[in-house]
């Protein structure tokens, strides 16, 4: 027995506002999780095309868990086929700029202090953290995300921040 229109995401209204609800979040989620180099925004179009096309086989209220899997496993996937890519192919880095070497190799060494910083934080802590400080998205906000409590997503956030006090100097 097929489900009620109301229920069904193979409805034109039903998918729409589940897009309207959905997509800058999972946009975001991905962003935070693994950077815009993997263009996040092609991830989350393919999520709702897999949506669409098995429409009939997912519920209205398992909609949103879906479109998270199978995002975060199409970027894994292309995580996975990049280090393949990059193994066989030299990318050099050449271009010019008006800045004095001085300064573009401490912005460069800064950059790279933020970088390891952030990747020596939990997914967990970055997560939260990016969404905060980044997005400025509420601590209500977050915990509604990603189904935790307002308390967790404190403990994640302070210990993020404690953790780049440590390994960033300055902060």
């Amino acid at each position: 027995m097929s489900q009620p229109i109301q229920d069904n995401i193979c409805e034109d209204q039903l998918f729409g506002r589940l897009y309207k609800k959905h997509a800058k979040n999972l946009h975001d989620f991905l962003y935070y999780k693994f950077g815009e180099h993997l263009n996040p925004q092609d991830k989350v179009q393919e999520a709702f095309i897999k949506l669409w096309q098995n429409c009939g086989k997912v519920s209205p209220d398992k909609a949103k868990s879906y479109l998270f899997t199978t995002a975060n496993n199409l970027m894994l996937n292309a995580l996975a086929h990049q280090k393949v890519v990059l193994k066989f192919q030299k990318l050099p880095q050449k271009y010019a700029t008006n800045e004095s070497p001085e300064f573009i190799m401490q912005e460069n060494e800064y950059k790279k202090k933020v970088q390891t910083a952030l990747a020596n934080l939990t997914e967990a802590q970055r997560i939260a953290f990016l969404m905060n400080r980044v997005e400025g998205k509420r601590f209500k906000e977050i915990a509604a995300l990603l189904d935790i409590s307002v308390k967790a997503v404190e403990k994640r956030i302070y210990g993020a921040l404690k953790k780049l006090r440590q390994d960033i100097d300055g902060l």
